[in-house]
């Protein structure tokens, strides 16, 4: 056992290579607060959050001013009682986005040097179910990008042995939709999943119509149908929909995902781990998920989705979206459209330091001793 002498903060802005539109936004910039951990032998951890563009200086005020001066002194194996405690000096703020992101920072940090210490990868160490998992690409399927381009990268990852792609809708017409997916399912056959996006941007009423017409088309999955807080409806269109509907990079806490499973709002869970607070919480969901034959589909953060789904029984695959390739030297280990689970000591993420010192942003940079 040992303590936690010092933690660091600091942030970077990763701007997507591609741009990135969906129903009800543009993903414009990835603000990557940055959290490291030392303990009292010496050992270092590192975890992240993320957003997509607004909310990184209120995530590292908190993670500043309240959460990290009372992680010295504490005994770093201790990762649910400092959890617990954390979420409690937060309980004003949560549920929400920005305490979540905070406590996942810290959380997957504590996770690292723990599996660190230890001399096992994340995916050993939190279950160690599988070395592999399937891939489905989402980079090529954004809402702005032409059928012609949609057929032209869905026959690409197919050639990369990838099991799917995802697809955006939200179009003006339903006409619209139906068209960009009848040409991916021409161009790709029977046996490609073919996964569909809404982003919250529909009413139950839409969402019915927009079910039926994607059940043409054997997809295999409708995900964020509608806004997250409406479990309601999304109890009545699971029990309607000829597909499976999938919710979950929009919540907060595992409590959410509960009333999801138990009230028959969902088909597929997607936890994030940076949303929901950390590997600690996403563990939860996921075992929580298995409880109701559920299956759980991380959103995004593929470079450390890679070891939880690795981990645990009921993740059937990974999604593809690169995010931190100008700030690490590993890569996602790819091979024939499986992604294997990193086998280093800890999340399997190489950091390029200079690169993150180069881009931290002045001013939102702390030590804490």
């Amino acid at each position: 056992m040992a303590c936690i002498v010092k933690a660091e903060i600091l942030m970077v802005n990763l701007v997507p290579k591609v741009t990135r539109t969906d129903a009800i936004q543009s993903f414009v910039s990835q603000e990557t607060p940055i959290v490291r951990l030392t303990d009292s032998d010496g050992q270092v951890g590192t975890g992240y959050s993320y957003t997509i563009g607004s909310g990184g200086p209120a995530v590292i005020s908190l993670l500043r001013e309240t959460l990290l001066p009372r992680l010295i002194g504490r005994e770093a194996e201790e990762i649910e009682g400092i959890w617990r405690d954390l979420l409690f000096a937060t309980h004003a703020t949560a549920v929400g986005a920005i305490t979540s992101l905070s406590l996942a920072a810290i959380d997957t940090a504590l996770w690292d040097l723990r599996c660190i210490r230890a001399g096992l990868p994340l995916w050993r160490m939190a279950g160690g179910t599988k070395s592999s998992v399937p891939l489905y690409s989402t980079e090529g399927g954004w809402l702005h990008i032409t059928a012609k381009d949609l057929v032209a990268d869905a026959l690409e990852m197919q050639k990369r042995g990838f099991i799917g792609s995802k697809i955006k809708i939200g179009k003006p017409t339903l006409a619209e939709d139906r068209a960009r997916l009848k040409a991916v399912r021409e161009a790709v056959g029977a046996d490609y999943q073919i996964l569909v996006d809404a982003n919250q941007s529909f009413t139950l009423a839409e969402a019915r119509r927009r079910a039926d017409m994607l059940a043409e088309f054997d997809i295999g999955w409708f995900e964020e149908p509608m806004p997250a807080d409406d479990v309601g409806a999304h109890v009545q269109l699971t029990a309607a929909s000829p597909v499976p509907i999938a919710v979950g990079e929009s919540m907060y806490s595992a409590s959410q995902f509960k009333d999801y499973l138990a009230m028959g709002g969902c088909t597929i869970v997607q936890a994030d781990v940076a949303r929901v607070g950390g590997i600690t919480p996403w563990l939860k969901i996921a075992h929580m998920a298995e409880a109701f034959n559920v299956a759980i589909c991380p959103h995004f953060l593929m470079e450390l989705h890679v070891s939880l789904t690795c981990a645990v029984p009921n993740a059937p695959m990974l999604e593809y979206i690169p995010q931190l390739d100008d700030i690490t030297t590993s890569r996602l280990n790819i091979h024939d459209g499986f992604a294997m689970a990193p086998s280093a000591p800890g999340l399997g993420i190489a950091w390029d330091w200079d690169a993150i010192t180069a881009r931290a942003l002045a001013g939102l940079s702390t030590t804490i001793e």
